[in-house]
Parts: C-alpha cells; structure tokens; sequence
C-alpha cells in the first residue's frame, strides 16, 4: 500500500508535488452520515468506542481525499484523568461540573494516567495506524484553552474568570499552568507511541490575551511543551486559534514545525510575523465555504498562490469546519487545492480562475 506522505514533507520544508490538505473539524457534522451516528452516540460515548471513533475518523478521509486524518476525539477528554467531571452539552459545549476556582481545586488534580483512564484512545490509535494510508494527527487542547473552560466552568466570551485568576493569583494560575502542560507532554507522548504520525496543539481561545500577557502567562508553558517534545520525529503543529495575528511575533523560538493560522492574517504576513521559521498551515474563513463555488476556488486560489511562495505550506481552514458546510463543496474544493497546486508547482506558472 503506498502511503501519502506530502503533509509531512511539507511540515519539514520538504518539497512535494501538490499542497497538502486537511480540515479542521473534518469528522463532524457537516456530514449526513457522521449525523446520523450522533443521533445514536453522544461525542463522548462514541470516543469511548476504538472501532466506532476510528470509523468516523476514515470517513473524512475516503469522502474527500484529503492528505491527513485527525483523531476523531475532544480536546476535553484528557481532563477527565485529572479528576475533572463534565459533559459536552449539546448547544453549549464543555461543562464542567467542579470547576477550578481557587488554590485548593488545583492541588487536587492527579496526575494523568493516559493507559489506565483513556486507553479507548490509545486503541483507536492503534486501529488507525493499521488502516491509514495517510498520516494520523493527533492533538491536545493547550494550558489557556482547556483552563478557560475548567476556570469558567463552560465556553465563555470574555474570560472574566480566567483573568482574574491570572491577575490576581499568578501563583496558583502558574501551577495550574504547569499540571495542565504536564497533562500535554504525558498525552502526546503516549499518542506518538501508539502509532501518531503527527500531532496539533490547539489553542483555540488564546487569541483574547494581549501579546504581552500572552507571554506572560501562557507562552512559557508552551514553549516547554514543545521543548520537552522535541524528540519526537513528527510534525508539531501549535495552533493559535482565532484573532492570534499579533501573537506570532511571539512563537519564533518554539521547537514546533508548523504554525497554524486564521484568516484575519495573509499566509504572507504570517510567515513574516514569524520570522520564516515555520511551516504555515490555513487560512481559509471556514465561512467561505457557503458562498457560490466560482468564489471558493477564487479565495483558495490567492491562499495557495501565497501559501506556495516558500517550502512549507499546508491547506487548511482559519478554524473548524461548521455543521452548515457542504460535503460535495469540500470535495470539490479538496480536488481543486490538490490540481491547481500541482499544476504550478510543476510549472512554475499561476493559472486563472477566469
């Protein structure tokens, strides 16, 4: 069986003969066939089901041909292992029933035991692994993202809690800092073992710091994350999340590969802000996606033109997929990414949309 390795040449700066592509969120709603299994399974329940999670994992990658499979998981699950106690409610999202509000709420969190409390993923893992022929990313929620949900107790806007805890108790915000990057560095490992050809880092909500807390408060736990991971010969992925144009500038002494972005910053100014150091992944507004076909390939066509400048660029959306998005346009523009950056990387000429 060959086996298509283009995202990972293009996370190393390798040269390959198409763009690679995958979507953020691409086993989920938008697809008739996943609804129909939630109809079935809650999120949860079906995380906890190895064959049924590797399932919906494939499915995005038989349907739309893309050049990667991500776990088909929560960046919650993990929390679970620590003592935490939620529930993914439908509408909501994350909900936690002992949420961290103070010193003591820290302490009492264990230490993960990823082969005693989450081998359901670690087996999911293992199915995949045996029935890819595209590498399998896996990933992790971030510090900040998944302390947001623990602090607030549920998705918030403004992060009041989160905030003040980081203002008004560095201490116990730093330690709490230390136990969830503990959590990552635990995790992963044990993904990458089980048979992870590739992992992400999702750091969907920390675009609400400023620059200057971001480095603050948040940035040394990252950077020791992908410090302490750096032995791993896979693609490292950190994704910023949303509004994060002005915390790249930050990021160029991370041991990572691949910076994702969204798509309120130009692949160009991206990879400006970041000192050419990375691959860069993205940015299509995944909201392109309801407009008429013609302005689908237009919009991807400026992002590849771009993205194909320098080695190193991976396809993707500037977040995830939503429940409205068409199959069969994901399909089509899937096909279009994979044709058109093929015909100008062996060219050398840019085509019209026209």
């Amino acid at each position: 069986m060959s086996y298509n390795d283009r995202l990972i040449r293009a996370s190393f700066k390798q040269q390959v003969d198409r763009v690679p592509v995958w979507y953020m969120r691409q086993a989920g709603r938008y697809d008739p066939e996943y609804r129909k299994i939630k109809e079935k399974y809650s999120l949860l329940e079906i995380c906890r089901r190895p064959e049924l999670a590797a399932e919906v994992t494939l499915m995005p990658v038989r349907k739309l041909g893309v050049d990667a499979a991500i776990l088909y998981s929560d960046i919650m699950n993990p929390v679970a292992s620590l003592g935490i106690d939620f529930d993914i409610v439908k509408n909501i999202g994350p909900v936690i029933d002992n949420p961290i509000r103070s010193a003591a709420d820290v302490d009492r969190l264990r230490p993960i035991d990823v082969e005693g409390d989450l081998s359901h993923i670690l087996e999911t893992i293992r199915i995949l692994d045996k029935e890819l022929d595209v590498p399998l990313i896996t990933f992790a929620g971030a510090p900040f993202t998944i302390a947001s949900y623990l602090i607030e107790g549920r998705p918030s806007k403004g992060y009041i809690r989160t905030k003040t805890m980081m203002y008004s108790e560095p201490e116990v915000w730093h330690k709490l800092m230390q136990k969830l990057g503990d959590m990552v560095i635990t995790y992963v490992r044990a993904h990458i073992a089980n048979g992870g050809k590739a992992f992400q880092l999702f750091d969907s909500w920390v675009g609400a710091l400023s620059p200057n807390d971001f480095k603050t408060y948040v940035l040394p736990t990252i950077t020791r994350i992908f410090t302490e991971l750096s032995d791993l010969n896979v693609p490292k992925i950190y994704f910023p999340g949303v509004a994060s144009g002005e915390l790249l500038p930050t990021l160029t002494d991370l041991q990572a590969n691949v910076i994702g972005l969204d798509w309120r910053v130009s692949i160009t100014e991206g990879r400006k802000r970041l000192g050419g150091k990375f691959a860069v992944q993205g940015n299509l507004d995944p909201y392109v996606l309801t407009a008429p076909m013609d302005l689908i390939k237009q919009q991807a066509k400026v992002i590849i033109d771009e993205g194909i400048k320098e080695p190193g660029y991976i396809f993707n959306l500037g977040h995830g997929l939503f429940p409205e998005a068409s199959l069969e346009k994901l399909r089509e523009l899937t096909a279009y990414i994979h044709e058109y950056s093929a015909e100008v990387l062996k060219t050398g000429v840019t085509v019209s949309n026209d």
